[in-house]
């Protein structure tokens, strides 16, 4: 295959430490190795997809068996070493893809090929690409040999998934982390391989292609290559162009989009979105660009146009910080959770879009209401004032809700709807009313959430009850759904977040247990009576089941 026909990944990949970007110091340490005879027996490299783990790997091969050694290692005409490793081709590089050589047999060969020394290099390099792909058998069966290897043969793994790859083997191995590729050079490369290939490409669209390549070099390359082939000869890729090919959007959109949420402008808002969602941009890719743009809502007074990571202009950075200055901190917060929890719910609904527009419309009267319990009834504050707001006549409520306005953003007005006392008592609920596991229980009993209950009389053990955290132990019977059940309803009864946790400890017996404890011990308590014994007399198959005791004298 010629040079000019291969996709631009693959004709721009680095050939040696010079070319390599952004992984300064592993290359330098690697080289200081190499120049002072301190070279591992294995190399581990680890790190995202597409940021040179298997090109350094064999860059590294190259460093070991070049002809010219380090200090004068090979940059453009390589020797016969360094040429037959850029081409694979190397009969004492091995290179092995463990993703379809995952078994103890292969290693077996593996091992039993090391046993001969280089044909014509100073190493024998066995370099073993997506390593946590083996088996633990192959990991248990390379340990020996990795640990005492031969002095001609070295070992090079590359991995995205370290997590998976048994400890011992790491112990064995010099470990690099290969960083993401920052923002600014990784621009800078692409730019330089976009004059290269004389292709027309506006600095927004590259900034684009570096945002959604998140680091990683090989995407980033993909994705100008696929730009550059999807317009005409002589046509330029702007960001428009650019939003249209990858599937992005304006972000100018969203912010619009955000504001007339705040504003409550629900026609307008589900219009901007239905526009978005005929770009053809997916309800989850909606979603996660909507957290974004809440997390620089919440940010963006720390942060500098550069360390958004390209995702907004000067003209979406300047909107955002004066939009910022007038929305409560409150308010980003309860809509990051809730969408959140939107992202959640597109995997059980059959219909995501409409999902997500309710989600918008829910945020629109969150705001609504959030701003409503701040500074109309104030429902948080303490017990005195919900006491003093219920004893208010309809009259004087009717009269304030006339005139009050929700500041959802400070300019900008709404009419309160007026709610029924009965509705607004339903569903706000003060915290203060569950301070402790019975009243836990009787919450329960009064929102006739039965499951929760029994759950919690039968198969819970209390341990420790504190503000917003309960500490537990179960037996085996208990829900597998149950924490997520009872933080969702603690969480809408008290409007905060509850911690759930689980203890080694035993903790108190169940409520159940100790309502079976007291009938035992009542039951008894009547047969030492003397009226049982002359009853048990008289009618000896007789059997005591229960004891009832009278309300008013217990």
């Amino acid at each position: 295959m010629s040079n000019n026909s291969k996709v631009l990944a693959l004709k721009y990949r680095p050939q040696t430490f010079e070319s390599l970007i952004g992984q300064g110091v592993v290359a330098e340490t690697i080289i200081n190795s190499i120049k002072a005879n301190k070279i591992p027996n294995a190399y581990l490299f680890t790190g995202i997809r597409g940021i040179g783990k298997t090109t350094t790997a064999r860059i590294v091969a190259k460093a070991l068996n070049c002809k010219n050694g380090i200090e004068n290692m090979c940059k453009k005409n390589f020797c016969e070493n360094c040429e037959a490793i850029t081409n694979s081709s190397h009969i004492d590089v091995l290179e092995m893809d463990a993703a379809s050589k995952t078994g103890v047999d292969d290693v077996r060969d593996l091992i039993e090929f090391s046993r001969y020394g280089p044909t014509s290099a100073k190493y024998k390099i066995f370099i073993i690409d997506e390593v946590h792909m083996l088996s633990k058998q192959a990991f248990n069966a390379l340990l020996k040999t990795l640990e005492e290897p031969p002095e001609y043969l070295k070992f090079i793994f590359a991995t995205t998934e370290i997590k998976k790859i048994p400890i011992t083997v790491v112990s064995r191995c010099q470990r690099f982390d290969l960083s993401r590729i920052k923002s600014t050079e990784l621009f800078e490369f692409i730019k330089k391989i976009k004059d290269k290939e004389n292709g027309k490409v506006s600095d927004e669209a590259l900034k684009l292609i570096v945002k959604i390549s998140e680091g990683s070099v090989r995407d980033a390359l993909s994705l100008l290559d696929r730009g550059l082939l999807s317009l005409e000869e002589n046509t330029e890729l702007d960001l428009n162009a650019a939003q249209r090919i990858f599937g992005y959007f304006d972000k100018t959109q969203l912010i619009n989009l955000f504001e007339l949420i705040l504003k409550g402008e629900e026609k307008k808002v589900i219009n901007i979105y239905r526009k978005i969602y005929d770009q053809g941009v997916e309800p989850k890719v909606f979603i996660n660009d909507f957290l974004e743009i809440l997390y620089y809502f919440k940010n963006i007074n720390s942060l500098s146009l550069e360390s958004t990571n390209f995702s907004l202009n000067d003209e979406e950075f300047s909107k955002i910080k004066n939009i910022s200055n007038q929305v409560d901190s409150e308010v980003l917060i309860l809509f990051w959770q809730f969408a959140i929890l939107s992202l959640e719910e597109l995997d059980i609904v059959s219909n995501q879009h409409l999902s997500i527009e309710m989600f918008l419309i829910r945020l629109m009267h969150l705001g609504s209401f959030k701003s409503k319990k701040k500074t109309d009834f104030k429902f948080e504050e303490t017990n005195s004032n919900n006491a003093a707001i219920n004893n208010k006549t309809e009259t004087e409520i009717q009269s304030e809700s006339n005139i009050k306005t929700v500041d959802q953003i400070k300019n900008i007005s709404q009419e309160i709807k007026n709610k029924p006392e009965i509705e607004t008592d339903v569903k706000l609920m003060d915290n203060s009313l569950i301070n402790s596991f019975d009243e836990l229980l009787n919450i329960c009993s009064k929102k006739k959430e039965i499951q929760l209950k029994y759950e919690l009389e039968k198969n819970v053990n209390l341990v420790k009850f504190e503000r917003n955290r309960i500490e537990i132990s179960f037996n085996d019977n208990l829900n597998k759904d149950f924490v997520k059940d009872l933080s969702s309803k603690l969480f809408e009864w008290t409007n905060e977040r509850w911690i759930i946790t689980f203890s080694k400890s035993k903790g108190a017996m169940s409520v159940k247990e100790k309502q079976k404890n007291k009938k035992e011990e009542l039951i008894n308590d009547v047969k030492n009576m003397e009226i049982y014994k002359n009853i048990m007399k008289e009618f000896p198959d007789a059997e005591l089941l229960d004891v009832k005791l009278n309300k008013e004298e217990d």
